[in-house]
């Protein structure tokens, strides 16, 4: 299975829905826990508004976002403990559920999984991927 990933930071929207379109993405999986931005074009219903003209379906499964705990351990710059609270986070019964979901969505189309972070190293989508589709082929896109 081949997953993308995306994050919009440094970006704007049309560079960051062209690249998308680039690499054959049809469905956006938003893992942030809380959909809204200050960075315009990439709150929840304005997002998806613009995906669906775009022909890119968009769905947010919130469980797969990071707790506050490990949002604020990931502004400091711990990553240590951004993964130890969300593997934590993971082990929640809606989590579980939530990435079942993901990877049945991206295995019946070219999907990518969307977070804030450019870098996806610095991101809890690697980690999300790393506990739930370890074999999976994962590609890392980034916009102009």
């Amino acid at each position: 299975m081949r997953i993308f990933t995306i994050g919009y930071e440094g970006t704007t929207q049309p560079d960051f829905i062209a690249t998308l379109k680039a690499a054959g993405v049809e469905q956006l999986i938003d893992v942030r826990a809380v959909p809204l931005s200050r960075k315009p074009g990439f709150s929840k219903n304005v997002l998806a508004a613009r995906l669906k003209e775009a022909g890119i379906s968009y769905v947010h499964l919130k469980a797969l976002g990071t707790p506050p705990e490990g949002r604020e351990a990931a502004r400091k710059g711990d990553h240590a403990g951004l993964e130890r609270v969300y593997a934590g986070q993971l082990e929640l019964p809606e989590a579980m559920v939530q990435a079942a979901q993901m990877l049945e969505m991206a295995a019946e189309k070219p999907s990518a999984l969307l977070c804030f972070e450019r870098d996806p190293q610095q991101c809890h989508r690697s980690l999300l991927l790393a506990a739930v589709a370890p074999d999976a082929e994962v590609v890392d896109l980034f916009t102009q």
